[in-house]
């Protein structure tokens, strides 16, 4: 099976590494020449544009930063308001099965789905939960929006890559899970990190305060696996000064999602909107660029390094 995988930044360099492991034949296209040079050293065929990699592909992957890159990918890049060149769907040769890994709006997926329906293409939007280390792992979750049908034939290709593999429902649910997975998730990181500070203020190890909060009610997801305050679990981002990681800056983005989705709906979403603020505070600091655990520092402040 011939895969085409475009956008190969954190996340998408593992994830394209781990279909070669998998076996499959794997293409590649990205605009940085340094991405592309890392997996054709892994095994893969390095493509000078995302039409060259996609011609015959059976399945196309791509993994984006935000909804204006899908749209221009695939709708082309008048989509932006732009004039320029086509997109990959009034251009493919072939009919292969579209899979976005990206995170985008609801309503973005919807009208990129109903384009390839209209030029008869099988569209999945399946946003990924899990992280860089998840990527890496090949155990990320992949939360598919579709007909079933076309995810059955996606699950071998998402099997590669991921652990955790659901079928959220018809074309836009699965933006719609994650983005509320990713609004709970800026809320717990918050919340963790507003936790452990007021602790160390007070005198608690941080360590011990965090082993106590895991084994008690007030355990996370973020204490468990993503611990916020350096030093407390290895290799976590918190370990490395919040390099790499998933950016404070795509936390606000996915935030941001969010609330343009409850402002669409009429949903009160009070505490995702107090996580967007403080994450906005905290990049509007110099910290956009850091991992999204880098909020610990938002509550550290005034306190000894």
């Amino acid at each position: 099976m011939k895969i085409a995988f475009i956008g190969l930044g954190n996340m998408g360099a593992p994830m394209a590494t781990n279909l070669i492991k998998a076996g499959f034949e794997v293409h590649v296209f990205d605009l940085v020449e340094e991405a592309l040079k890392a997996l054709e050293a892994e095994g893969a065929t390095v493509g000078r544009s995302a039409l060259e990699i996609t011609d015959g592909a059976d399945v196309v992957v791509s993994m984006l930063p935000a909804g204006r890159h899908v749209r221009g990918l695939y709708l082309g890049t008048d989509s932006l308001g732009t004039d320029s060149e086509p997109g990959l769907f009034s251009r493919l040769s072939s009919g292969p099965l579209i899979i976005d890994a990206s995170t985008i709006s609801p309503d973005d997926a919807r009208v990129v789905g109903a384009a390839a329906t209209e030029h008869g293409l099988r569209y999945l939007d399946a946003p990924v939960s899990g992280g860089i280390g998840g990527a890496q792992a090949g155990t990320l979750t992949f939360i598919v929006g579709g007909v079933a049908e076309d995810f059955e034939s996606a699950r071998p290709v998402l099997e590669a890559m991921g652990k955790n593999i659901f079928h959220a429902g018809s074309v836009g649910s699965g933006q719609v899970a994650k983005i509320c997975n990713n609004m709970l998730l800026g809320i717990l990181m918050s919340g963790t990190a507003e936790a452990l500070a007021l602790g160390v203020r007070n005198g608690m190890d941080p360590a011990v305060l965090s082993e106590i909060m895991k084994q008690s009610s007030g355990g996370n997801w973020a204490l468990n696996v993503y611990n916020p305050w350096p030093g407390v679990m290895e290799g976590s981002a918190a370990s490395r000064d919040y390099r790499g990681g998933f950016l404070t800056d795509l936390m606000i983005k996915d935030l941001g999602l969010a609330w343009q989705l409850a402002l669409e709906s009429g949903a009160p979403v009070p505490m995702g909107s107090e996580a967007r603020n403080l994450f906005m505070q905290h990049s509007a600091q110099g910290n956009g660029k850091l991992d999204f655990s880098s909020i610990q520092w938002f509550y550290r402040a005034g306190m000894e390094s």
